[in-house]
């Protein structure tokens, strides 16, 4: 091996441009480190933030030109714990793993909060950017609008900028949860909305104020967080909907649609497009039932392998509540922890997904990739011309990344360079040569990414100012040597160059796990509804809550039930519910539901029921369209128990989560799993459209009560003049 390794070294050496080295540190005759046997990585478990501070929400993350990662959260009170009363606004975190994370103060001292906000203001949801030699953070304001802090340093300290965008921003929602996208010929656009629609528009040169025209990409109930990252010709669009902040009744999720344009339309992987009024299919992570609620508001970070990494928060469903605080604001607050979370996004079949579909970790996970392979850091250097290498060379896949400043800049990786330089990318190794235009407002004198990745001997390079999935050039060379040292070269210019090194190319994850999958079907508590009359009558199995005011029938093969006045929801319990009991153990229960709602808040489907207070439900639901005349169908999945962890103690809340497309005709499933340990129902839903293609959503808990079992039921209810046509209830083992 040593002599392979010695004459593909030799080999590599030729292919080199031929410079004049300033200072090399590689060692003669020292063998090739083998990318595939890094030293085993070391674990996390979520939140990574415990210890350091009670709840970090909204979290926006970069790696800095440090080479350190930085997160800034929402205002929230982040010491309770120890005492504090009072909140942090837009509160900062440093790593150098992301995992391990210490507090490095706040972007806006609470005391010297900017003169110009509008009283009661807190500030928001920020979003982080390197743009134009300076870091950009923005942030919304509750009261509506956007503002914008600009420093040299990702900590501070901030200049402030003023409002991006006032609340009157042409978009018909709250102007809130903003977030910056660069394209790669240096365009900047700006992503806002909440409650029940996103926009975009295109923004200025230095991306300091909105100057397009305002186009809707998105509609959902309870639609935010819209966060953008290019990927492989698309522009991928993550937001998050349903319920945010209820604590255990966070239905909160990330979901995803992409499009080839960053004004959208942006179509989900069944299709639909995003601001067809219904709800989406697309979920990226929803809970699961493993004590993490309300997932959501999401970031994406690269670790140094090039594995792609979902930051985001989630609510502890243990100890989900604060006590009361005082807020940055002034006013008594009651608000939900919502902690730190990382987690591994895999994209499978062209799209993202948390853990592959499992959703948010618990225990000991591999943490990411954070420090460069033994003997290739270069650390920081300054060059006037030559080059200046890895101690040792690596060979196999590898991931190779630096921070670049300086025109005729290279990142050096084996027998190829990457060059910054007249307004390109150049990759080159001996006479062969890939080249990519930058953009035309490139400044070579701040700093850029530059990251190269070798699978097999394919190099792909990629510029970009922050690494967030904005690449301003990429090009590609096949046929470059698998082995060689990496580092940093110069043209001939002053070059300087910070936290350059390589770790080993991420094996990329390709297979889903699997959906549940239901068993046999069970006669005994199924119905097909091929009787006539009333459903008691045709199968005693069924009875009543409070009888059936509506007089559903059955007629032609369906149970044929109008939608009453009457609802479930909280103390208003004066609908019917028609139950018949369930099975012993898990299983999973099915109906296909046609239905014709066009009023608000009509709905009809599935429940799992205990009482009139403690049920769950999954229903297509007519919801209005926030800020608009409009409706919006969704597949809604709701719960409804006692709240005691408030700081007002709640004895009926409730809060949704939002599953896939509506159609006239769909069917619903409900898995029921009674977990001992936890002593809870853990419920998860899916939908279809066509009985065949089911998407799976979210999980929601629910305790189980002095050893009742769930009872499954059907409801059509809220407002009058629709229909609902059940064509079955089948009940699976």
């Amino acid at each position: 091996m040593r002599r392979l390794g010695t004459l593909v070294l030799a080999l590599s050496a030729l292919l080199l441009p031929a410079l004049t080295v300033t200072a090399v540190t590689s060692a003669p005759g020292q063998a090739a480190e083998r990318s595939t046997t890094r030293p085993a990585a070391g674990t996390y478990t979520n939140p990574v933030t415990a210890g350091t501070v009670d709840t970090f929400p909204d979290p926006a993350t970069i790696r800095g030109h440090d080479g350190r990662w930085y997160a800034y959260g929402t205002t929230n009170p982040i010491f309770s714990s120890r005492g504090e009363t009072g909140e942090h606004v837009l509160p900062m975190l440093r790593s150098d793993d992301l995992v391990h994370w210490t507090y490095a103060g706040d972007a806006i001292d609470v005391a010297d909060q900017p003169a110009w906000w509008p009283a009661g203001t807190r500030a928001w949801a920020p979003d982080i950017r390197f743009l134009d030699g300076q870091y950009h953070l923005t942030y919304s304001l509750s009261t509506g609008g956007i503002g914008l802090l600009t420093s040299d340093a990702p900590t501070g300290p901030w200049t402030d900028d003023g409002l991006v965008l006032t609340a009157s921003s042409g978009c018909p929602t709250g102007v809130i949860d903003q977030a910056v996208f660069t394209d790669d010929d240096g365009s900047h656009y700006l992503y806002w909305g909440s409650y029940d629609t996103i926009c975009v528009a295109r923004m200025n040169a230095d991306a300091t104020a909105v100057t397009g025209p305002v186009t809707q990409v998105g509609h959902g109930k309870r639609m935010e967080g819209a966060y953008v990252v290019a990927r492989d010709g698309y522009y991928y669009l993550m937001y998050s909907d349903g319920s945010c902040c209820d604590g255990a009744f966070s239905g909160y999720q990330v979901k995803v649609a992409r499009s080839t344009s960053p004004l959208g339309p942006f179509r989900t992987p069944s299709g639909g497009v995003l601001t067809d009024l219904t709800s989406h299919d697309g979920l990226v992570v929803g809970s699961s039932g493993n004590g993490w609620d309300g997932p959501g508001h999401n970031s994406v970070v690269t670790d140094l392998a090039g594995q792609d990494w979902l930051v985001y928060h989630g609510v502890p469903e243990a100890d989900p509540d604060f006590p009361a605080v005082t807020g940055a604001n002034g006013a008594l607050l009651r608000l939900t922890k919502r902690p730190l979370l990382i987690d591994r996004l895999d994209w499978i079949d062209g799209w993202p997904v948390v853990n592959a579909g499992a959703g948010p970790s618990t225990g000991p996970r591999t943490a990411p990739v954070t420090s460069h392979l033994p003997g290739t850091t270069i650390g920081s250097a300054t060059l006037d011309r030559g080059r200046r290498l890895s101690g040792r060379p690596v060979l196999g896949d590898v991931r190779v990344e630096g921070s670049l400043t300086g025109d005729g800049a290279g990142l050096v990786v084996g027998g190829a360079t990457a060059w910054l330089r007249d307004g390109r990318l150049v990759v080159s190794s001996g006479l062969r040569r890939s080249t990519s235009a930058l953009p035309d407002d490139f400044d070579p004198t701040t700093p850029h990414w530059v990251v190269a990745e070798r699978r097999g001997r394919t190099l792909c390079v990629e510029v970009s100012s922050d690494r967030l999935h904005e690449p301003l050039a990429t090009a590609s060379l096949d046929r470059v040597l698998p082995v060689g040292r990496v580092g940093v070269a110069s043209s001939g210019t002053r070059v300087t160059a910070t936290a350059v090194g390589a770790a080993r190319l991420h094996r990329p994850v390709t297979t889903r796990v699997a959906d549940p999958t239901v068993g046999s079907l069970l006669p005994a508590y199924s119905d097909e509804f091929d009787g006539a009359g009333r459903p008691e009558a045709a199968d005693p199995a069924w009875r009543w809550v409070r009888g059936a005011s509506a007089s559903p029938t059955l007629t032609g093969g369906s149970l044929v039930w109008p939608t009453q006045a009457g609802d479930l929801y909280g103390t208003d319990n004066r609908a019917s519910v028609l139950l018949r009991d369930a099975p012993a153990g898990d299983f999973t229960v099915e109906t296909k539901l046609t239905f014709d709602g066009n009023r608000g808040n009509q709905q009809a489907g599935l429940v799992l029921y205990d009482t009139n207070d403690r049920y769950l439900k999954l229903s297509h639901s007519v919801l209005p369209l926030s800020h608009t005349d409009r409706l919006l169908h969704s597949t809604e999945f709701l719960k409804e128990g006692p709240r005691p962890t408030y700081s007002l103690p709640t004895p009926v809340f409730d809060g949704p989560m939002f599953g896939g497309r509506t159609a006239g005709t769909m069917w619903l499933r409900l898995r029921s799993t009674r977990d001992a340990a936890s002593g809870t129902y853990d419920v998860r839903m899916a939908s279809s459209t066509d009985g065949r293609t089911w998407e799976w959503g979210g999980t929601w808990t629910l305790p189980v009560v002095d050893g009742r079992s769930l009872q499954i039921g059907l409801v059509s209810m809220n407002a009058t003049g629709a229909t609902a046509s059940f064509d079955h209830v089948r009940t699976y083992g």
